[in-house]
């Protein structure tokens, strides 16, 4: 049990509160509703380059990185296609700065032409190293294309081509910074050796004279599940062929999500799982086997991903038949066992309990919580109501219902 206290500030702001008198830290997440699927798609990346940017300097605090070391701190940020979160952690008694940080860069950035091409040319090197010089580097911007031929989940958070992040200006910077960047479109975790009545005061302080500001509605439809495969091959400097098969599958707080997280969990979570067992052990054919889900807001996709051992196109045909045969098992009554199902559960309540340990994990899921408006605490009562049934039904409408796109990452010839 995680207990919280929540609170609402004039401007919009809204924010939890955990005290916890044990840690001699506190820590702080400012989590944004905004990320890639408020792109364009001729300006893909900025919502990335965008967290960069947030560190380049802001109207009262030139330096934020230096500023919060002095106070013995330390921060990071991330982006998804979702969200946006920027976090901080450092000493109880120095708490105060972290209010006094996270909320200056919410009032306004500095918007310094030398920040936006010094993160301009670090977002762009990023984009070279995770995706055009790594193995496999490009499977998200072959994937995401067949499986959302219209929203904006189509691209890769980094973006569609360094080419976008290279023509954004300033004016696109301060538009993105005001219709997205606001307390209304916030929410604030305090976790920590800090009281509500403190985190209340600080909160109230520094982020309630942030005024509202009119944030960018969105007009946003889901694209159809596929009903027919769709299947690309490509050829790159790679070690071994990859096989990437993804299905459509429910959006994030359904019981058909949590449902789909559990098939990918009885198919690869550690070496009992039917993948490494049936497959990895039981084959020939694989180095690896895999199971995943993207865990998005809107309808996301669950992905089975393989390494194949053998190159030869019937053997990788073969590795494709075994991996969706093995997923569409599931939807068979009585395929799932108790025991698998248990210990699903229990990896999941397990995982829950220790990632929330720390400060830091904890005041994010608590943020997103909070936005998602949820009690933190039903996430492993839910979890623990799947039945078997739940699963059959989920593994009947993601495998068999509707077809898959298979993504082919073959050694150049």
């Amino acid at each position: 049990m995680i207990p919280y206290e929540t609170f609402e500030l004039d401007n919009g702001l809204r924010v939890v509160s955990n005290y916890d008198p044990q840690s001699a830290m506190v820590a702080l997440c400012v989590l944004y509703d905004t990320g890639a699927r408020d792109e364009s798609p001729d300006s893909t990346g900025i919502a990335h380059l965008f967290e960069h940017l947030m560190f380049g300097g802001s109207v009262n605090v030139p330096h934020f990185d230096a500023t919060l070391e002095l106070a013995g701190g330390t921060n990071n940020a991330a982006t998804s296609n979702d969200f946006t979160v920027f976090y901080d952690i450092l000493p109880a008694q120095n708490a105060e700065t972290a209010f006094y940080l996270e909320s200056d860069r919410m009032l306004g950035l500095a918007f310094s032409d030398k920040a936006l091409e010094v993160q301009r040319h670090v977002v762009i090197e990023e984009f070279k190293q995770v995706c055009l010089n790594r193995p496999y580097g490009m499977l998200m911007h072959t994937l995401r294309p067949l499986l959302y031929p219209n929203h904006p989940y189509r691209w890769p958070v980094i973006g569609v081509d360094p080419s976008h992040i290279d023509k954004v200006t300033q004016e696109q910077v301060r538009r993105w910074f005001f219709s997205h960047y606001a307390p209304n479109n916030a929410t604030l975790a305090v976790v920590g050796n800090i009281t509500k009545g403190k985190a209340h005061e600080y909160a109230k302080k520094w982020f309630g004279p942030i005024p509202r500001r009119e944030v960018q509605k969105r007009h946003l439809t889901d694209d159809p599940w596929l009903n027919e495969p769709h299947r690309e091959v490509v050829y790159d400097n790679v070690p071994q062929t990859l096989v990437a098969i993804a299905y459509r599958m429910d959006p994030y707080g359904t019981n058909q999500y949590r449902a789909a997280d559990a098939i990918t969990d009885i198919l690869s979570a550690g070496k009992s799982a039917r993948f490494f067992q049936r497959l990895v052990m039981g084959t020939d054919l694989f180095t690896t086997a895999d199971a995943s889900i993207s865990g998005s807001e809107h309808s996301g996709f669950l992905i089975l991903t393989a390494q194949v051992a053998q190159e030869a196109d019937e053997a990788v045909d073969r590795a494709i038949d075994m991996m969706i045969a093995q997923a569409k098992l599931l939807a068979q009554p009585g395929d799932v066992s108790d025991y698998e199902l248990l210990r699903t559960k229990n990896r999941y309540e397990s995982t829950f309990t220790f990632d929330n340990v720390g400060l830091i994990n904890r005041a994010q899921n608590l943020a997103t919580a909070l936005y998602h408006g949820e009690d933190i605490n039903n996430n492993v009562p839910l979890y623990r109501q799947l039945t078997l049934q739940d699963i059959a039904d989920a593994a009947q409408r993601i495998f068999i219902d509707h077809s898959p796109a298979v993504v082919i990452i073959r050694p150049q010839k």
